[in-house]
């Protein structure tokens, strides 16, 4: 499999240094981020899944952990909205140039405001590498610098 994905190259792009963790993406799953720490070995809280959101019909990108939920209330909070909704799947990966299962906050066709839940945000985390069955193990300082990130309280309690 290749691992050059537009989310490796802005990674490459911009000097920061990740490893690449590929398994076998079994489509239809329910709980895709589980299954992905489950198959890499990886700490379910360790391993962010990327959640494309509308905040007042503005596209935004968060991430949290993999066996936690997000709040649409503090995904608004957070992006200064009165309201979120998840994106629909067709719209995030037209926006994004990349499919579900697969969408990283790393090299996305169209940059927006983008937001990962504090807490998870220290020492080495996981995320989706720009396609279904690649993820990326980088530091959380770079993980928020690559994306342009600001860091919140994102999860539902």
């Amino acid at each position: 499999m290749s691992t050059a994905t537009p989310a490796t190259r802005a990674l490459d792009k911009a000097g920061i240094a990740y490893e690449v963790l590929e398994y076998d993406y079994v489509a239809g799953q329910d709980k895709i981020g589980i299954h992905a720490a489950a198959a890499i070995g990886a700490d379910p809280a360790t391993v962010l899944k990327t959640l494309m959101v509308e905040v007042d019909s503005k596209p935004m990108c968060t991430a949290i952990p993999s066996d936690r939920s997000l709040s649409m209330k503090k995904a608004a909070q957070v992006f200064k909205g009165k309201s979120a909704q998840m994106m629909d799947p067709a719209k995030a990966e037209r926006m994004t140039g990349f499919r579900t299962g697969g969408i990283s906050p790393f090299g996305q066709k169209r940059a927006v405001p983008t937001a990962f839940h504090a807490p998870a945000m220290n020492g080495q985390i996981v995320l989706n590498g720009g396609k279904r069955g690649m993820m990326v193990r980088l530091t959380a300082s770079d993980a928020l610098s690559a994306a342009a990130a600001q860091t919140a309280d994102l999860c539902a309690d």
